[in-house]
């Protein structure tokens, strides 16, 4: 803890064991942060989040288990107060909006500089909406589209739940229903139930056409995204 002056505190949120140490090592430098801890799962993040109460979480989107839509969600509806800045390596327009749309405050991307990434978790913190150079050019292209502030899949007409979307998160990583049961603490009967509202809702009927629909959503990161239609 630095003396003598405000600590703004932080939670990294990110997958990678070398991106955090790399993240923690660069605000080390900052007289006025405190990174307080450090998640490697959406899941992870939430809990934390609502325990420690950091004032700003530094989220990665492309996580295992939970990924980062999912855990700004539910970080938000534990933890109101925390800023919630995306820290991604994709500079997709749906991604920004999406995100933004949950509840976000800043979006960068992994490549920005450490004076622009400093800058950005002192303006967040301040209650203010930051974007990195390139989200913000981007954003300018594309600012004839409203964002869908219920945070909604623009490609579908619906809208999953808090529950649903971690099902469909797991079924999409390849996870048994037991499986599933176990991560999130619920009978097999109840994940059924989910899965079975899932492809009632996406007017999906097989698990091969819900993983690729999480892919297309950006539910899940893949490297056949780019082949979806």
């Amino acid at each position: 803890m630095k003396k003598g002056i405000h600590n703004i505190t932080i939670l990294l949120v990110e997958d990678h064991a070398v991106v955090r140490e790399g993240l923690r090592a660069l605000l080390s430098g900052e007289a006025d942060m405190e990174v307080v801890a450090e998640a490697r799962s959406g899941r992870e993040a939430v809990a934390l989040a609502k325990k420690l109460r950091p004032e700003v979480v530094v989220m990665d989107i492309a996580m295992p288990v939970l990924n980062g839509f999912e855990a700004t969600r539910q970080i938000l509806k534990n933890a109101p107060d925390a800023k919630i800045l995306i820290l991604s390596a994709y500079s997709d327009v749906e991604y920004v909006e999406r995100v933004m749309a949950l509840g976000a405050a800043g979006y960068l991307l992994k490549q920005s500089s450490a004076k622009v990434f400093a800058s950005a978790i002192r303006e967040v913190q301040k209650g203010k909406i930051f974007f990195g150079p390139a989200i913000a050019k981007s954003l300018e292209k594309q600012n004839e589209k409203s964002l869908n502030r219920r945070g909604q899949f623009k490609d579908k007409n619906v809208r999953l739940s808090s529950r649903e979307a971690e099902v469909l998160q797991l079924i999409a990583e390849g996870k048994a229903n037991k499986e599933t049961a176990e991560e999130l603490e619920i009978s097999i009967k109840t994940v059924e139930k989910h899965r079975q509202h899932l492809m009632e809702k996406l007017n999906i009927h097989d698990t091969a056409g819900l993983t690729r629909y999480a892919i297309a959503a950006g539910i899940i990161e893949s490297d056949v995204r780019i082949k979806i239609i």
